[in-house]
């Protein structure tokens, strides 16, 4: 056997000294045990690392886009509550979402004496602990229907191109002439909500909300007992009016889009902003005239549910 370099004799070993042979052996052997050792330490943290990301990963089909469906069994028909889940569900299964339907009723603790409107913001809350890895939370009001099912959350509206070429700047917040007004630098990356205006108001019967520390902070700001005790008059809508008139670190982080990106008004409803109501084609409609009654069906949505049912078997 050829050596890189001649093998150095030990010229100090004493007489009695062990030698080097053993030692060389011993390190043989260490080594190998810590090669062997590395590697079981190795296959341990791998395979504890990928259990620990398979558990707290959501489950199939949460990862993406969460609808959340807020329904009032109390004052509305069954028949009716299904009618809007089987929309929801439809969708959802189109594009890999999930739904969260909850009811009303289910926060009466935390909404107390105020008007039963403001569950919608623990309704998402709930819904955010509920599928805590999923990416956004898009909120629909129950008395809207999803007509265009062929349209993707994405494609529609969270594509980078998409949103920044439709977010509404420097434009009044509450229509028509607020003087506190949108932001006219705001860039996809710092959107984490999305929503509308209407005629009058911001109009967060439809939303979109992404998951993160900022989404916690805004539903607990929205939610605060200040704003929901100061007796808006339309409680939620003008609690959040307020919050984007005087909180700028919210504005800064919230794109409005126009109204019938998100939120169309039927042709029969008041209240729509200009080119806010309804076309054929549009993805949301909704029926805001539903919203405060008690006629346990909304009459108003009835042909609208029949052109998206047959829309859906036409394929």
């Amino acid at each position: 056997m050829q050596f890189a370099l001649p093998p150095r004799k030990n010229q100090h070993t004493l007489p009695g000294a062990r030698s080097s042979r053993l030692p060389l052996y011993r390190r043989k052997q260490l080594k190998t045990f810590a090669v062997f050792a590395f590697a079981v330490f190795s296959i341990f943290y791998l395979l504890t690392h990928v259990y620990s990301s398979s558990s707290s990963a959501a489950p199939a089909g949460t990862a993406g886009v969460v609808i959340v469906t807020l329904l009032d069994r109390e004052n509305f028909s069954e028949s009716y509550i299904n009618k809007i889940i089987a929309n929801r569900e439809d969708y959802a299964k189109r594009h890999g979402y999930t739904n969260f339907f909850t009811s009303v009723s289910d926060y009466d603790e935390a909404v107390g004496d105020q008007p039963k409107s403001w569950a919608l913001v623990p309704a998402v809350r709930h819904a955010m602990a509920t599928y805590p890895s999923a990416a956004y939370f898009f909120h629909l009001n129950q008395n809207a229907l999803i007509m265009n099912p062929t349209k993707s959350l994405k494609s529609h509206l969270l594509e980078r191109s998409k949103l920044e070429s439709i977010i509404l700047k420097d434009v009044p917040i509450v229509p028509p002439d607020s003087i506190i007004k949108t932001f006219s630098h705001l860039k996809e990356k710092d959107i984490d909500f999305i929503t509308t205006q209407d005629g009058e108001d911001l109009s967060p019967s439809s939303f979109v909300l992404r998951n993160g520390d900022f989404a916690r902070f805004f539903l607990d700001l929205w939610f605060d007992p200040l704003f929901r005790n100061y007796n808006f008059a339309k409680a939620e809508v003008h609690g959040l009016d307020h919050i984007m008139q005087w909180h700028p670190t919210v504005l800064a982080r919230t794109a409005i889009v126009p109204q019938r990106v998100l939120n169309a008004y039927s042709k029969d409803s008041n209240g729509a902003g200009p080119d806010g109501t309804y076309n054929d084609g549009d993805f949301i409609i909704r029926f805001p005239g539903c919203d405060n009654v008690q006629a346990k069906e909304c009459v108003e949505m009835e042909s609208y549910y029949m052109l998206w049912q047959r829309k859906i078997k036409s394929g």
